[in-house]
Formats: C-alpha cells, structure tokens, sequence
C-alpha cells in the first residue's frame, strides 16, 4: 500500500522494500542500463544475492517499479477524483517528498520507453483531463482543441521540467528538485498559467490565418499523386 502523507524511514522498511526504492533512485540517476545490481544492494545495505533472491535479475526489479509507480499514480489520481473542486486538497510537503523518486523516475522511464511507458504517461494524461474539466467550466470562450490533446501537452510540458532540470537549475541558480527550487518553480508555473500571454485577440487572429494555410484532403491528395509520380 502507497501512501502519500510521508514514507516510513528506510530502516523501517523492509529489506524487499529498500532495494525497490533504491532501485528507483539507480534508474533514475543512471537509467536502466546505467544502473547495476551492486550499486543498489550498496544503497539498500544489501547484497547484491539479495537483489536476485527478491526479484530474480535487473529486469525482473524493474518491473516491480513499473508496477510501484504506477499504483502510486493510480492512487493519487483517485485522490484527486474524490476532491470536490481540483485545488481544495494541496499537495503538502510531505506529498511532495514522497512523489519527488517517482518524478524522477517517470522522466526515465518515459525516455527510455519501457514497457509501462504508455500506462504511466495516459495516467498522468488522466489526471490532467481532471483539472481542465473544472477549468473548461470557467472559461469565457469555447477550447480551440479537445481536452485530451490539451491535458497531454500539459503532461509533456510539466515532464519536460524534471526531464531538462540540470539545464532549468543551471540557469535559475537552484537546484529544481530541491524543496526550494520547488516551490520557485510552483510559484512560476502560477504566474505564468494565471496571466495570459497572448491577448484573446492575438490568439483569434492567429487561429484565423492558420485555417486559411490548413491543408485540405483535396491538396493531401495532390501532395500524395506528386509524390507518386516521382517515384
């Protein structure tokens, strides 16, 4: 069972449990074929004959992380479902420390494309969509695209952080991961998705001129007959 009101400390956690936790800090830190089995029987204080005693090889204890991560973000998105309003509950500190090996984690295992790749990113997809149902409500104009489409973006662009945070921290002058970096990088976001940066009448007028370039079925079919004969 996942909990996000704090982990136990890791001497409370079981030896099957440490090396789990240590290996999602190996994977994200060096990826899958970076990370070796002795490197994370040193971190869990274990031996590497443990590691293959529990999980049977480094494959076989990547995939119980796969399995790890993905409840945890099954966990936290019903959370988030059984909120009244998207907002009322927050994520406290402890929240936040608790999902910080998962962020990480994801970041990898998204770009290395495992096999949990797909059912990771569509849930976080899932848990976005939530957010922008309450916020469709309170929009003054229709959405220009489906909400799907929106909530993978957004997906993509919070990863995006985690995934390039050497090169973000190296700029801001803060690590990003760091509970300081955190919070700069929350409070950003809000100030950045509370002001607009277009005007609703700069976002019309190019909505306007990119109808007009849109390719129509006839000029694909154009394009593809050209792109025949020259063959």
């Amino acid at each position: 069972m996942i909990s996000f009101g704090g982990r136990p400390a890791a001497k409370d956690l079981t030896a099957r449990a440490r090396i789990r936790d240590a290996a999602l800090k190996h994977f994200a830190e060096s990826g899958f074929s970076g990370a070796t089995i002795r490197e994370i029987a040193k971190t869990a204080g274990v031996s590497p004959g443990l590691v293959r005693h529990h999980f049977g090889s480094k494959e076989g204890l990547r995939r119980v992380c796969d399995t790890y991560v993905l409840e945890a973000l099954h966990q936290f998105n019903d959370r988030v479902l059984q909120e009244e309003a998207p907002g009322d509950s927050p994520l406290t500190a402890d929240d936040k420390r608790a999902l910080d090996p998962f962020q990480r984690y994801l970041v990898s295992t998204l770009i290395e494309e495992s096999e949990v790749a797909a059912p990771l990113f569509d849930e976080m997809v899932k848990m976005i969509d939530r957010w922008l149902v309450k916020a469709d409500e309170s929009r003054a104009d229709p959405p220009m695209v489906d909400r799907t489409t929106r909530a993978a973006l957004m997906v993509a662009q919070t990863m995006g952080i985690a995934a390039f945070h050497k090169h973000v921290s190296r700029v801001i002058g803060m690590d990003v991961l760091s509970d300081e970096g955190d919070q700069k990088v929350a409070l950003a976001m809000l100030d950045i998705y509370s002001h607009n940066l277009i005007s609703p009448e700069y976002a019309a007028s190019a909505r306007e001129g990119m109808a007009q370039t849109a390719p129509t079925s006839e000029t694909s079919n154009d394009d593809t007959m050209e792109r025949h004969s020259d063959d």
